[in-house]
């Protein structure tokens, strides 16, 4: 098997994903992943669609990812995953497609509207 690229979007992030047969080395921009992401729960989010079709410690990953924080990047790469996943195998489709780990959330920042001082949030209103 050769080596997948896939892409990943969520938010404003993009993540390129490279997958390989290995040992479930995961690199993220030249570092571990335990490393760029400090949290359990981005930790999870990134090896949840292994956990669930089975695929822990069975490729290498390495992921170039951009933009955005660190919650959006989690997410994109998440994406990139599923779908690489289901490349390999199509049978994993069947697991991840119920659980919307193959959608991709189309959600992103609104705009600022004038006269306001973010998207929402208007100045106090004073009756005198």
């Amino acid at each position: 098997m050769e080596v997948l690229h896939i892409i990943g979007r969520r938010k404003t992030s993009i993540a390129r994903l490279y997958l390989s047969p290995g040992c479930g080395q995961i690199v993220i921009n030249q570092r571990n992943y335990k490393k760029y992401f400090p949290q359990k729960l981005l930790i999870y989010k990134i090896l949840h669609p292994f956990s669930l079709t089975n695929n822990i410690d069975k490729f290498d990953l390495k992921i170039r990812v951009l933009g955005g924080g660190l919650n959006g990047q989690a997410e994109a790469i998440q994406l990139a995953i599923s779908r690489a996943l289901c490349k390999i195998n199509s049978e994993n489709r069947r697991i991840l497609k119920p659980l919307g780990l193959l959608t991709r959330d189309p959600r992103g920042v609104e705009r600022k509207k004038f006269g306001r001082k973010k998207a929402r949030k208007k100045s106090q209103f004073s009756k005198r």
